[in-house]
């Protein structure tokens, strides 16, 4: 399984993004059973969760994201989604998908950088 994020850049506060993780290597059953997650790690904070899919369809969030950020998934892309709306300069951060399956292994991408100007 590998995980690739994009859709970062500089974006207004107020304004939206929309972030995507596409997993590869992976046959469409696998992906259905992925739990998948967005996290977020600021300069000089630790990584923390933004937002989680369970392979279940249930969701999860930050409470600093409720009602702002909203994650997805499209199965036939293998793809979830992660829609940024209203977005502070506190959101700036490089955000990173993974992915764990049911025997518990994880699997990290790379990070996509979301820069916020106030």
């Amino acid at each position: 399984v590998q995980l690739q994020a994009s859709g970062g850049g500089l974006v207004q506060a107020g304004g939206s993004l929309r972030l995507s993780c596409k997993v590869s290597r992976s046959i469409l059953s696998t992906f259905i059973g992925l739990d998948i997650d967005w996290h977020r790690q600021a300069p000089g904070k630790e990584r923390e969760l933004v937002a989680g899919s369970t392979s279940g369809r249930r969701t999860v969030y930050a409470d600093s994201v409720k009602g702002r950020f909203t994650i997805s998934r499209d199965n036939n892309k293998k793809t979830v989604y992660l829609q940024m709306n209203n977005v502070e300069p506190e959101d700036t951060a490089v955000y990173y998908c993974t992915a764990r399956s049911p025997s518990g292994a994880e699997f990290w991408g790379q990070g996509t950088l979301v820069t916020v100007s106030s």
